[in-house]
């Protein structure tokens, strides 16, 4: 039976009563995946569990024919059909920030531009009942972030995630939003739209979990991991002491992260998971350009490593389709000598946020460079 390395990758994930632990518990060894689907079960008593070792079995006796596989070839397919990428952990689009996370996700499936995750991030997470203030807050944060060159990323959820989301769209930014359930099954679902939006403007929604995974309450926890272990740093807007978003802002301490919070009225109960954060060592922030100061060092540094990665391994520019409209427009008002960026800015009318956010993707992409004083299309 010959399967991809892909095909390995989502067979193990549709194992039965196999998590993530267990996945990493069988490549940590079996470096080689081929030999998981070659070995007789039985030799993986302890890495597997019993009902993945009979599946396990069932497969090597009915090759081709078992369902699972012709599942996973289905799945495959429809992802194919709608232009979503599937990123393995060696995938030259994984994030290295998340790959230092322990047991990171093997596969991610990306519907929008994959070169994103690798942009620096900075997760905006907060209740899913937020206050007027609260919801005015992430929308404010979130705007003045992207509009600084940060990407946005939180979990497409209620409340102030998607005011997160939003405040990135207003500033013409990048957002990601990470689900917590498969990539074809959008939760909220009256948030599709906003997932449609996302990818329209050149952002992405990513999920670890398989086609078809519903909205378990266990995999929220796993998801925040992902939204911090993606991010520079991780802004909690409103939250009560037991909440998902102080499960994210721990997540980021445990990862090295940087943790902001928003201060609040002490008679605010949505306030409380905030302060508690701030007392624990959380930076307090009273503005967008508060986050920015502690940031912008690491704004740059990744900029420029991304750069100097992708200048050695550049990335096809055939990411994500066609250039978009601004990208044409980009390089359409750039020669191969330097422009700085306030001629482009005014030459290109667009804002200052926007244009930021599309150089940077466009270095990625191979399509300009940076050369300190100025951008220049790069020679074919």
């Amino acid at each position: 039976m010959q399967l991809t390395s892909i095909e390995q990758l989502m067979l193990l994930q549709r194992l039965p009563q196999t998590g993530i632990a267990a996945y990493w518990r069988v490549l940590e060894q079996f470096s080689n995946l081929n030999t998981v689907f070659e070995v007789p079960p039985a030799t993986l008593k302890g890495l597997l569990h019993e009902q993945a070792r009979e599946c396990l079995l069932a497969l090597q006796k009915q090759g081709e024919s078992h369902p699972l596989l012709q599942v996973v070839r289905k799945n495959i397919a429809w992802l194919h059909e709608r232009n979503i990428h599937i990123v393995h952990i060696d995938n030259e689009y994984y994030p290295s920030l998340l790959r230092e996370v322990k047991r990171a996700p093997l596969l991610m499936y990306v519907w929008g531009d994959p070169t994103l995750l690798n942009l620096p991030q900075i997760a905006i997470v907060g209740s899913r009942s937020p206050t007027t203030g609260g919801r005015t807050n992430a929308i404010t944060f979130s705007r003045g972030l992207a509009e600084a060159g940060f990407t946005i990323t939180s979990g497409l959820a209620l409340g102030v995630d998607v005011a997160a989301h939003q405040g990135a769209l207003q500033a013409k930014g990048r957002t990601l939003a990470i689900l917590g359930t498969g990539i074809d099954q959008i939760y909220p679902a009256r948030h599709v739209h906003i997932a449609e939006d996302i990818v329209a403007a050149g952002g992405a929604v990513v999920s670890e979990f398989p086609l078809g995974t519903g909205p378990l309450p266990s995999n929220f926890p796993q998801r925040n991991r992902i939204i911090s272990g993606l991010s520079c740093g991780v802004l909690v807007v409103e939250a009560a002491v037991k909440s998902g978003s102080l499960i994210t802002a721990r997540y980021a301490l445990q990862q090295d992260r940087e943790v902001f919070a928003i201060p609040g009225s002490i008679q605010n109960p949505l306030s409380k998971g905030c302060h508690a954060l701030i007392k624990e060592g959380a930076k307090l922030v009273e503005c967008p350009e508060d986050v920015v100061e502690e940031l912008q060092g690491i704004l740059a540094f990744k900029h420029t490593e991304l750069v100097e990665k992708h200048v050695q391994a550049p990335i096809s520019r055939d990411v994500g389709g066609e250039h978009s409209s601004d990208e044409e427009r980009i390089l359409t008002y750039l020669g191969y000598d330097p422009v700085s960026f306030d001629a482009l800015a005014e030459g290109t009318a667009l804002p200052t946020g926007e244009l930021m956010a599309r150089l940077m993707t466009m270095e990625i992409k191979g399509l300009v460079t940076n050369m300190g004083h100025g951008y220049a299309r790069v020679r074919s």
